[in-house]
């Protein structure tokens, strides 16, 4: 993942260490496979924030890919209990209320202006503390890598949220490369897509078998995991959640500034937790009782 670290200027500099994936997208693969990923309709619910959220029924689902870097091998059966996920990012305009609410430090790059006239975006420079101390306010926690990569990819496997297509820029929001300002650069958490990703047969656009928004690109999420490398090797089948320890949290979903091949539903990344950037957000998740 490529991700631009918080500077004087807008723009950044180019992240040097963080694990990016280096591989090229599939395009051998133009059909999608069919929605939905599971006979159980996804069920919607409300979080504590207002945001609202999506419920993943328990069940299996194939984790990693054997084409994908080598952290993100072996493939592997992970079964995860019900739980459920925002159904879109978090947005500028509820993390303004967040800020107020909990009498929080802003990130660095915090533009109040952008509350207004971009509140419909994701907060993006979120360090991992920030993104679990909202999560926390909200009621709720961030998911889990296998949560996070569950409802991204739903139980047939996809390379993309959307399917196995390569994406296109009205699909998904990345590969832009250069900052320009929140309203500019950043989509609207809840966009939808027209056009070319309809006549390519997605007719849900760029949302994941279960409905959720912004998978793909748009912004990076922080996860609750730490980051191993070879964690897939030893991970337990059934709701992992990550090592004990580490040094670095994992980071999901690419983001505006990527590649194909780092928007992917299986690319990993990680960084240190109190690294900011304007390519990072957050989504949270929390548990549903049986």
């Amino acid at each position: 993942m490529r991700l631009l670290r918080i500077a004087g200027r807008a723009g950044g500099a180019i992240l040097a260490g963080l694990l990016a994936v280096g591989i090229g997208g599939a395009t051998d693969a133009p059909s999608n496979p069919p929605t939905p990923a599971s006979s159980e309709a996804p069920i919607e619910l409300a979080g504590k924030d207002g945001a609202p959220m999506v419920v993943i029924p328990e069940g299996p689902f194939t984790m990693g890919s054997n084409e994908g870097a080598g952290n993100e091998r072996p493939e592997h059966k992970v079964f995860l209990d019900r739980y459920a996920i925002d159904k879109f990012e978090v947005s500028i305009s509820l993390y303004a209320k967040f800020l107020q609410a909990a009498k929080y430090a802003p990130p660095s790059t915090w533009d109040d202006e952008s509350v207004t006239a971009a509140g419909d975006r994701p907060a993006v420079g979120l360090s991992w503390a920030d993104a679990e101390a909202y999560c926390r306010w909200a009621g709720k926690r961030l998911p889990t890598e296998a949560e996070w990569e569950k409802a991204a990819r739903g139980a047939d496997g996809r390379r993309y949220p959307w399917g196995h297509m390569q994406p296109f820029v009205d699909i998904a929001n990345y590969n832009r490369g250069v900052w320009v300002s929140d309203a500019v650069t950043l989509a609207p958490v809840a966009g939808g897509v027209q056009g070319m990703s309809v006549r390519h047969g997605t007719k849900e656009g760029g949302k994941s078998p279960y409905g959720l928004y912004q998978m793909a690109g748009n912004a990076a999420e922080w996860v609750a995991d730490w980051y191993d490398r070879e964690y897939y090797q030893k991970s337990p089948a059934r709701n992992p959640k990550g090592p004990g320890s580490g040094d670095k949290r994992v980071i999901r979903g690419g983001s505006w500034n990527d590649p194909p091949a780092n928007i992917r539903t299986t690319a990993r990344v990680s960084a240190e937790p109190d690294f900011q950037d304007r390519a990072i957000g957050a989504r949270c998740a929390m548990d549903v009782p049986k």
